[in-house]
């Protein structure tokens, strides 16, 4: 990309509307070429630069278009030519070779075709238009309505900007048949005319008014470049940030399984672990010895985590979709909030949509639930005692279903008192259980927030997200890890999903009602149980109100 580090310039009075198309060129002589294409009126602009530039301007009269090319430079005389002077003259040129001419530097008057921009709007302009996107090509989309759209297809009434900076045409009209055959129809139709070059997106009409007449929202058709539409290809430095981030996963799941130990842990370890004024950390070689001890936890934790990622790509490969390598995200509580992977293709349809982003967290939930359920068998087993560790009974309370199942498997003596004894792996399998729950809840770009958006549109996931991050902030739902688990979608994924290359066909009543039964799954691992009610199920030892 050319800059120009000797040059500035100035332009004046030129009306920027709908009907006029600029080009800057930029070539290596630090010259600069303007290109202008008017509707009826002849325009000007005013040049400064200490270096020579080079000034085109194309006037349109009659059907007729002249064009002439004038050198300017700072020695040069200057002549004022006002367009009323030139239509009373009716020149064919602007300017002669015997005078050389220009434009006054007289504030600009208002065009009544639309506002003046000043020097810095039109350098704006100027910048978006050479750093942003490549658009859309407006020969192809003149090809493209011509080849595919008609009134057997779609019958195309109005154009307008598509995408993230407007770099796309959304073709806004009349449906002419089934959508679904329309839209196949049609991209193969763009694959015969344009090759691989553009990607079609069949999405609702923005603002509309009314239904479709067949039935279902009024649909539109957007166009994008496929390198402007499709995620880009994994770096080297988003390689090695997760394969740090992997490790420091590791990290904190073997610190989850020392601290499951904590009846066990030398007093000074326990003390800067619970005191909150305790400042001065212990010796880590006394942690040496619960390493080992540790390490079954530990890979439970990080067995959910690969299940659940298997769980996406499993589901993603029979439908050709492209996904990220997984971002694992470390925490001290759980070993881990999970990962962040991204589609690195753009997806058919919305029920692959769903399909691929309820895998992930079934799949990390199935074996999250056989670990808690085994686990609490074996609490209950007095051959395993032991394996058992000494852990707090308000922990249970940190879920509604999983309090109760607990209550119903341990029972009232066990569980009514200040610690219960439980296996490791109902730890594990409690963390696995809390970290896919979390992971499902309907906002963002969270596997809870796809499925939603997916099932039930985009307009559903804005409502279903402000109440998730509602309940999140009156810790209503999470309890402690409510406001850090916040806080973590709203800086990483925060971010809706991109649409579907079909994002109007819904999907079927079945996933509809899976997604929302698994919210309501969610919602009850996530409520934690109050001390009024915890005492009344007999969850926990309540000894203050």
């Amino acid at each position: 990309m050319g800059t120009l580090a000797t040059s500035s310039f100035t332009l004046h009075s030129f009306p920027l509307n709908a009907r006029t198309l600029k080009l800057f060129n930029f070539n290596n002589s630090s010259s600069l070429s303007y290109h202008y294409f008017p509707s009826k009126r002849l325009s000007y602009r005013t040049l400064n630069s200490r270096n020579s530039c080079r000034f085109r301007c194309f006037c349109s009269h009659n059907n007729d278009v002249e064009k002439r090319e004038d050198s300017l430079s700072n020695d040069s005389g200057v002549k004022t030519v006002t367009p009323d002077e030139a239509d009373e003259k009716k020149i064919d040129e602007f300017g002669s070779d015997n005078t050389p001419t220009s434009v006054s530097s007289r504030p600009p008057t208002r065009s009544p075709n639309g506002p003046d921009y000043n020097n810095f709007q039109v350098d704006s302009f100027k910048l978006m238009e050479l750093l942003g996107p490549e658009k859309v090509d407006p020969a192809d989309v003149k090809l493209i309505k011509g080849k595919l759209f008609g009134y057997s297809t779609f019958w195309v009434t109005k154009e307008e900007p598509f995408g993230d900076l407007g770099e796309g045409i959304l073709f806004l009209g009349n449906l002419r048949g089934n959508r679904e055959n329309v839209f196949a129809k049609l991209q193969r139709q763009l694959a015969e005319v344009t090759g691989e070059k553009y990607n079609l997106f069949m999405v609702e009409e923005p603002n509309s008014e009314g239904s479709d007449p067949r039935g279902g929202p009024r649909v539109s058709f957007g166009l994008l470049r496929k390198e402007v539409s499709e995620p880009g290809p994994t770096t080297l430095w988003q390689y090695v940030i997760a394969f740090l981030l992997f490790l420091l996963t590791i990290g904190s799941s073997v610190e989850l399984g020392i601290a499951s130990q904590i009846n066990r842990l030398p007093a000074e370890v326990v003390k800067y672990f619970t005191d909150p004024n305790a400042v001065d950390p212990p010796d880590v070689e006394l942690l040496y010895p619960f390493v080992e001890t540790a390490l079954p936890l530990a890979y439970g934790v990080l067995g959910v985590l690969l299940f659940h990622e298997v769980g996406h790509f499993l589901a993603a490969f029979p439908k050709k979709v492209k996904l990220s390598i997984p971002y694992f995200i470390p925490n001290i509580t759980l070993g881990s909030f999970g990962a962040i992977t991204q589609f690195k293709s753009i997806l058919p349809d919305r029920s692959t949509k769903v399909d691929v982003s309820l895998a992930g967290p079934f799949a990390g939930a199935a074996l999250s639930f056989s670990m808690f359920a085994v686990g609490l068998l074996l609490s209950s087993n007095p051959n395993a005692a032991g394996d058992l560790v000494q852990v707090p009974s308000s922990l249970f309370q940190g879920s509604l279903l999983l309090g109760l199942i607990s209550r119903a498997t341990l029972g009232y003596a066990a569980m009514h008192a200040s610690t219960v004894s439980i296996h490791p792996l109902v730890i594990a399998g409690w963390c696995g259980l809390t970290t896919s729950a979390f992971n499902m809840l309907p906002v963002g770009c969270l596997d809870g927030g796809r499925a939603v958006q997916g099932a039930f549109g985009r307009s559903a996931l804005v409502g279903f997200g402000l109440t998730t991050y509602t309940l999140l902030g009156l810790g209503v739902i999470g309890g402690p890890l409510s406001l850090p688990w916040g806080i973590y979608v709203l800086i990483c994924q925060r971010t809706p999903e991109k649409p579907c290359l079909n994002d109007v066909t819904e999907v079927g009543t079945w996933r509809k009602a899976f997604v929302a039964v698994s919210i309501l799954l969610v919602l009850l691992t996530l409520f934690p149980v109050w001390d009024e009610l915890a005492e009344e199920l007999g969850i926990g030892l309540v000894t203050t109100f």
